[in-house]
């Protein structure tokens, strides 16, 4: 099979911030296009993959449907469901490509300070980008939530590659079991005030104390109300979810056989999921406060995915299927983004409208296919016209 040509990775390489014509294609840098449809498959089920899964599972009657709603919502609290890993596997993917990103700058001959600069200007446009998308230019500052899912990129990005930049793998090794460990003791230990020391509970957390108390900004209720799902101090772990993508990345780049590179991935996520559940039996499994549990328990599902992405596509090189979430994948960040000022549901609905009011039951599935269908298309504009939104 031929291999699919691909765009530098737009989300997590220090590149030039502008939109604008890719750079050598894979066959010339031997990208790893897993990690492209890796991201692709991640980004669908924020785009409307979910609704489909769900509209599709109602019409068909299918005895799982409420476990398939289930699993595509955020557990309340405690507990984790499919949807619970989207963020987290993203940041992982994050990671993974800064080992590629800094050794291609270095061996450049870009310098200390232009990989800095670099960072620097990465880190501040992502999170001026969240500000952006939360509405900072309606000045409506009494109301607007400073923290965000872009913000919680930026910053992850920015820490985890200053620790990559400065430490080898060992090091990023220690510093990633020292934060998941560290806030573990913090939240085991500091109590927050008027409530007692390992209170993990949604009124009672630490993490939450501290966001409605030092966080700018409105705390909104959907982002949990007692603190916002991406505050301050769970970020710290977050920073742990980018590193351990890190070490992965590491472990892609060596020179390992494949086969060797593929089972590594494989025991190290077998090795993370089982170590996160039994943390989990003391330290709760939360993604609202981010618990060093829940890291690792996210962390094994994005190393197994990982495997058999990179599995399938790069070491197999069934490549043909994963075009549909490499066009996806190449433009995470604009498809995150666009929504806010492109309405899709009206497109689809000006296109296919008559189709939908015609299909009877099926029209909650023509109309979720309708619209991600649209939004799959105009990324596949982008991705012909070679036209990457890069930050």
């Amino acid at each position: 099979m031929t291999a699919i040509q691909t765009p530098p990775l737009a989300v997590a390489s220090p590149d030039n911030g502008n939109l604008s014509h890719a750079a050598p294609l894979a066959a010339k840098s031997a990208r790893l296009i897993s990690l492209d449809a890796l991201r692709g498959f991640d980004m669908f089920w924020i785009i409307g993959g979910d609704v489909v899964v769900k509209a599709l599972a109602r019409w068909a009657d299918w005895s799982a449907s409420d476990s398939i709603d289930s699993q595509l919502e955020h557990v309340p609290w405690e507990g984790f469901h499919f949807y619970d890993l989207i963020f987290p596997l993203f940041l992982f993917l994050v990671g993974v490509v800064i080992p590629f990103s800094l050794d291609k700058l270095r061996a450049s001959g870009e310098s200390r300070a232009a990989l800095y600069w670099r960072i620097a200007r990465r880190t501040l446009l992502l999170f001026a980008l969240g500000l952006l998308c939360n509405g900072i230019l309606q000045f409506d500052f009494a109301n607007l939530r400073m923290a965000g899912v872009l913000q919680r990129i930026a910053l992850c990005y920015g820490c985890a590659a200053l620790i990559v930049m400065h430490t080898g793998v060992r090091g990023q090794a220690l510093a990633t079991a020292a934060i998941l460990l560290g806030y573990w003791a913090l939240l085991a230990l500091v109590p927050a005030p008027s409530s007692s020391a390992g209170d993990y509970t949604i009124t009672g957390n630490l993490p939450g104390y501290l966001d409605r108390h030092y966080l700018p900004g409105k705390i909104l209720p959907q982002y949990y109300g007692y603190g916002d799902n991406e505050g301050i101090l769970s970020t710290l772990p977050a920073v742990a979810t980018a590193l351990l993508g890190a070490l992965a990345g590491h472990w892609l780049r060596s020179v390992r056989s494949a086969t060797l590179k593929l089972l590594g991935l494989i025991l190290a996520g077998f090795a993370s999921l089982l170590l996160g559940n039994v943390w989990g039996m003391a330290f709760p499994i939360i993604k609202n406060i981010w618990t060093s549990s829940y890291v690792l328990v996210a962390g094994g599902w994005s190393l197994l995915l990982l495997a058999l992405f990179y599995g399938v596509i790069d070491v197999l090189g069934w490549r043909r299927w994963a075009f549909f979430f490499t066009v996806i994948g190449a433009n995470a960040i604009t498809i995150y983004v666009v929504p806010r000022f492109i309405d899709f549901p009206k497109i689809a609905r000006f296109f296919l409208g008559g189709v939908i009011d015609h299909s009877g039951a099926f029209a909650p599935v023509a109309l979720a296919l309708s619209i991600l269908a649209v939004k799959w298309l105009f990324l596949l504009y982008l991705y012909r016209k070679r036209m990457f939104l890069r930050v």
